[in-house]
């Protein structure tokens, strides 16, 4: 979570107006002032009063269905929504008091084994996370403790475990590697490789690492990393050497798209080499967050010793977590979201994004003034930047003036190595119909006679362009 300071000094004395009429019934009742903002007040309001404070303030956000930088599911349908209000003062983590909520996550994994071909579905080990970045930890932590277990004469002696990665991976592996002591092995984008080579990554792997990660979908720009042929690259590393290195499947956005929209797709437990996979159930799983799934592909994945089983409230529950309590909400939305949709569902909802995304590409390179780097047909996910001949303004110019319009739009630069690239993303997810893209375009070929007209550039540095940070 990010880390706030307390109020500044300029705030410090500071109190808000409010309108007089947020009172209880008249409209000079003392109101005329808010509560201090960073103490508690002295005195209780009205819950009228305090709801109003809270949401006028959060009108200033952004409008999420409108937010085209996040992966993050921001509309379901009322009956998810009902459901959600009923669960959300159930805590997962009491599974004697709330069995069923327990049985539906369970339901869940068992589902999702399925989906992604585990050799035996009943066998497949998981549990649901407060998202893909504490199931990445877990996964990671599964990783480092098998690698341990098998270098009990080494570590922690002379041996320091490395995690072998592109430069591309999500923020968390990074956490990971950082919090739990292990070294990250980042292979660097070359060229027009945006993402994990598997020559490159087998030339970073040696006795000491504990697996590789390989990404199905990157937030960078939306294509899926080359899951079989790193895993066959590892294969001969082992003919070789005798190094047997695991690999796990950050499969945060695609290994909810693939599975519908690419079948044919060899990433998942179908390949030997891949002990775990996690999903974001909040992302392409069509619920709103904050829920992650964390697969093994059986019990020997997963060291025992990293399951705890705790005797809480009366029952004895098997746990791997790094959190304890959190709402049940999310777990029953995800498993409604499975019994609504179905397999023909899920296929429909996210080749409609695809759709829209593969539309909205064509269109965009179209207007002569920028190039493609992705184009949706992997994640419904398309990234661009400003063609050679466009001098007159940037992809930060870009983002700043669609947001004028509304529209959240992130521009950043690449990692080390293709620092040189700055690209727009844009993520079309469950939602953003084809209406909305409609609306986007227009909004863009409309500023872009405007960006034409400009000397240059107005970025003075791209650490201000944008608020977005991946």
């Amino acid at each position: 979570m990010s880390l706030h300071k307390g109020s500044s000094g300029r705030a410090k004395h500071h109190r808000l107006p409010v309108n007089p009429f947020y009172g209880q019934a008249d409209p000079v009742s003392g109101m005329a002032a808010a509560p201090p903002r960073h103490r508690l007040p002295d005195e209780p309001m009205a819950a009228s009063t305090a709801r109003q404070l809270v949401h006028d303030e959060l009108m200033l956000d952004g409008n999420a269905r409108l937010n085209l930088a996040t992966f993050v599911t921001t509309w379901m349908e009322t009956e998810a929504d009902e459901l959600m209000r009923e669960c959300r003062a159930k805590n997962m983590i009491d599974k004697d008091e709330y069995p069923r909520t327990a049985e539906l996550e369970r339901r869940c994994v068992a589902m999702l084994g399925d989906l992604w071909h585990a050799p035996r579905p009943d066998a497949v080990v998981g549990c649901s996370t407060t998202g893909s970045s504490e199931a990445c930890m877990l996964a990671g932590m599964a990783l480092k403790r098998r690698w341990m277990l098998r270098n009990r004469d080494r570590y922690p002696g002379t041996a320091r475990p490395n995690l072998v990665m592109g430069v591309n991976v999500q923020v968390c592996w990074e956490k990971f590697c950082t919090y739990w002591e292990v070294e990250p092995r980042q292979v660097p984008m070359v060229g027009e490789r945006f993402h994990l080579g598997p020559e490159a990554a087998v030339a970073l792997c040696d006795e000491n690492t504990i697996g590789v990660v390989t990404v199905l979908g990157s937030t960078f720009d939306g294509s899926y990393e080359p899951v079989a042929d790193v895993c066959a690259a590892l294969d001969a590393l082992q003919d070789r050497t005798g190094l047997d290195v695991p690999v796990h499947v950050d499969g945060a956005s695609g290994a909810m798209v693939a599975p519908f929209l690419d079948p044919d797709l060899r990433w998942d437990f179908r390949l030997p080499r891949v002990s775990s996979i996690n999903t974001s159930g909040h992302k392409y799983g069509l619920v709103y967050p904050g829920v992650g799934w964390a697969l093994w592909r059986d019990a020997d994945a997963l060291p025992a010793e990293l399951v705890f089983r705790v005797n809480y409230l009366g029952g004895d529950m098997p746990t791997f977590a790094l959190n304890f309590s959190r709402p049940g909400a999310q777990v029953a939305a995800q498993y409604y979201t499975f019994l609504r949709l179905g397999r023909e569902g899920f296929r429909a909802v996210q080749q409609s994004a695809r759709d829209v995304a593969c539309s909205l590409a064509e269109r965009i390179e179209a207007l002569g003034d920028f190039r493609l780097l992705t184009r949706g047909d992997e994640l419904p996910v398309l990234a661009f930047t400003t063609a050679g001949h466009i001098s007159a303004y940037d992809v930060f110019d870009v983002s700043r003036r669609l947001r004028e319009a509304g529209w959240l739009v992130p521009a950043y630069t690449f990692p080390p190595e293709r620092e040189d690239l700055s690209v727009l993303r844009v993520v079309c997810r469950n939602g953003f119909s084809s209406d909305l893209a409609d609306l986007f375009l227009d909004d863009l070929e409309r500023l872009v006679p405007e960006l034409r007209a400009q000397p240059g550039p107005l970025t003075r540095s791209p650490s201000a362009a944008t608020a977005f940070h991946h």
